[in-house]
């Protein structure tokens, strides 16, 4: 399977540690691209809810991948988000071609772009912590219950479905959430007078262009959803921007693994399990 060349990758919310994370795909996606620069827009790895206990294969294969990037000289920029929010307190480490920051502003192809992912629009997240940290137990668990009642449907020759994104259409309190999130972003966007504003965090891939509340300008609002139940993310090449959505059957021919061993494999896994126990640790 030949490798897609693409100027900028971002994805967000993968939530690395958790049962409802798609790594096995997340893995062949990032196999299957050769980007020139990786934004890795929060939530990657989910230290709220890590258990030294589970932390799979795929799991650590896929930060093998991104540290491959790294050592390729690719820029890889990782921007903190709710569920990692313990590593804002490392925030301007630089280490080659990875830098780890809260949000950045780059000029691509002439237009800034300002990019974060978000959660400080969340006034949960800024009153109400411990409420947050709840409801996401509670979405772990209902991701849980949904990959076993899909597992089920599968059997029986049937579509999959999604309890949550039922949930979100469902209640319109949900869809106000996203409408406002996305109009502040796009307001706060317009007023710095940037051409781009990516975010991640609500789990709702989107392009779309937005008037700011004034009518004073408008700007391009972008999105990359996330890779619990969307599988998406955002793509920019030859100046235009996409939302690119996993399908299986577009990767029937698999890239063979060429990376490490498993005995440094296994290494591995126990240095990030034993790092990110710290972290939640310290959290708490």
């Amino acid at each position: 399977m030949a490798k897609r060349e693409v100027d900028i990758v971002i994805i967000s919310d993968v939530h690395l540690g958790t049962y409802g994370c798609h790594a096995k795909e997340l893995l062949k996606y990032l196999k299957s691209i050769k980007p020139k620069m990786l934004i890795l827009n929060g939530d990657i790895i989910d230290i709220w809810q890590f258990s030294k206990s589970y932390w799979p294969e795929s799991h650590m294969k896929v930060v093998r991948r991104i540290l491959k990037f790294v050592t390729e000289g690719v820029p890889v920029y990782y921007l903190t988000g709710n569920h990692d929010e313990m590593l804002r307190k490392f925030t301007d480490l630089n280490l080659g071609s990875f830098q780890l920051l809260n949000k950045v502003v780059l000029n691509i192809d002439g237009k800034k772009a300002w990019i974060f992912h978000g959660d400080v629009f969340d006034v949960t997240m800024q009153h109400s912590k411990w409420l947050a940290k709840l409801g996401a137990i509670g979405y772990d668990t209902l991701i849980l219950i949904n990959s076993l009642t899909n597992w089920l449907l599968t059997a029986m020759g049937r579509p999959k479905m999604s309890f949550s994104q039922k949930v979100k259409a469902k209640f319109k309190d949900a869809v106000k959430f996203i409408n406002q999130f996305e109009q502040t972003a796009a307001d706060l966007a317009v007023e710095k007078q940037y051409s781009y504003v990516i975010c991640g965090h609500i789990h709702h891939a989107e392009i779309r262009e937005i008037k700011s509340t004034e009518n004073t300008g408008s700007v391009l609002y972008l999105n990359s959803g996330d890779w619990v139940e969307s599988l998406t993310a955002l793509e920019y090449h030859n100046g235009n921007w996409d939302i690119f959505k996993y399908n299986p059957t577009d990767f029937a021919q698999e890239v063979l693994d060429d990376d490490v061993t498993d005995a440094e494999d296994l290494d591995a896994k126990m240095d990030v399990r034993s790092l990110l126990e710290r972290f939640r640790q310290e959290a708490h």
